[in-house]
């Protein structure tokens, strides 16, 4: 008989505890729905949540691990053997997506500044930059430290090469944030049409490169593509806060888009993952091609579309408080979510082949083991998040001496996780 039974005590029934916790959550989103300011647009934050949670999902899945006879880890991609995977990769692949709410937001963001401009645009390099001296400087450190306790010089070069791949997206969007004024201007002029001369740019381009006369090109023009190829979406979004594209205009990208993209795909044979693939010659997503754009108009269109519907939704405080979270910890995401399936793989490099984590990507048993890895992959981000988020607020007691450390680090770091070291 139990302590309470022989007093006479009233015990709690069996799953009381659940509906408490979930009162406690609902109590918890309450609080964060009433501190929302009434003029945050919900629909632009869901959209980016949902660009954001697309990131590490698709690298988890479509990146893998091999092990050499040294136990040290390589990278390997399930796509090399599954190209049936490919059309995964059009539905997480959603930069397009970002950079399209990132226009929107810095319009609003730029006519509610106090400041200058250049005011502006140094907080915006501020904030972005911040975690990403975090996330290299506390890897140089932490790289030393893994050599000494045994973790093969391979396993650390992969992991370097994973922790600074996702870091391109920061420069690139500074770039392109940068150029808000000037995509303001455009937009005024001519609205959505004014990201149609990106898209031309990017085709010509793909032209020369794929064309007849490829082999006369030189292979750097490939880099041309690079600034077009992301700031298209970026004007689009700019365009979308200046309300100058509407429902029409949202159609008009969804059907075109797609069309272009079966075209791209049927008739000039253009590589169906949008991700790179080990080992063939194409690819569409460093630099991007005209591929990338037309599935960023689709998904642009998309959104535009979708967004009162998606609004009326984030009404409901439940499904707004973890658009919240995710929003605050955007930058924690993206440059720490390779170092949680690190966390994971690294120490599984000691076991040897484990399924789905350290064995080669070539079965289907490795995608339903890869797809039970990421619930462990999600608990390591939150754990690391709840330490690295700090990297996201400003540097208010940091002196000068440690910000140039955590820049020499990080510079240290880059050189060797890009094999120039």
């Amino acid at each position: 008989m139990s302590a309470a039974a022989a007093t006479g005590a009233p015990t709690a029934p069996a799953g009381a505890a659940a509906p408490g916790a979930l009162a406690a959550l609902r109590r918890t989103a309450d609080r964060i729905d009433a501190r929302t300011p009434a003029h945050r647009d919900r629909a632009v934050d869901g959209l980016r949540a949902l660009a954001l949670l697309a990131v590490p999902t698709g690298h988890w899945l479509l990146g893998g691990f091999t092990l050499d006879p040294a136990g040290g880890l390589h990278n390997a991609s399930p796509l090399s053997t599954f190209g049936a995977l490919a059309p995964a990769s059009w539905v997480l692949q959603m930069l397009g997506i970002f950079f399209l709410v990132g226009g929107y937001a810095s319009v609003l963001s730029c006519h509610r500044r106090k400041g200058s401009a250049a005011a502006w645009l140094k907080g915006r390099a501020a904030r972005l930059g911040r975690p990403v001296l975090g996330v290299t400087a506390v890897w140089a450190l932490a790289a030393p430290v893994l050599y000494a306790a045994g973790v093969p010089e391979a396993t650390l070069r992969t992991g370097a090469t994973l922790v600074v791949q996702p870091l391109w997206f920061v420069g690139v969007y500074l770039v392109v944030t940068a150029l808000t004024p000037c995509c303001v201007r455009a937009a005024r002029r001519l609205g959505g049409w004014a990201a149609a001369p990106l898209l031309a740019s990017v085709a010509v381009v793909d032209l020369l490169r794929y064309g007849p006369y490829a082999d006369a090109v030189p292979s750097w023009l490939a880099a041309v593509n690079i600034l077009p190829g992301w700031l298209f979406a970026y004007q689009l979004g700019v365009a979308w806060g200046e309300r100058r594209i509407g429902r029409r205009g949202a159609w008009l990208l969804l059907a075109g888009g797609a069309l272009l993209f079966a075209v791209l795909l049927l008739v000039f044979h253009y590589p169906a993952s949008m991700v790179g693939v080990p080992g063939e010659a194409r690819t569409n997503s460093h630099p991007p091609s005209l591929l990338v754009l037309a599935l960023a108009a689709a998904q642009s269109g998309a959104a535009m579309l979708l967004r009162e519907r998606l609004a009326r939704l984030l009404a409901r405080p439940l499904l707004w408080a973890p658009v919240v979270v995710v929003n605050l910890c955007a930058m924690t995401i993206l440059c720490w979510h390779q170092s949680a399936m690190l966390a994971a793989a690294v120490p599984g490099s000691f076991l040897g082949p484990v399924p789905g984590l350290t064995t080669a990507p070539d079965s289907p048993l490795w995608i339903a083991a890869r797809l039970a890895w990421l619930p462990v992959f999600a608990v390591l981000l939150v754990g690391i998040a709840r330490h690295a988020r700090r990297f996201e607020e400003p540097w208010t007691r940091a002196t000068a001496v440690r910000r140039t450390a955590a820049g020499l680090l990080a510079a240290g770091f880059a050189v060797f996780a890009l094999g120039l070291a």
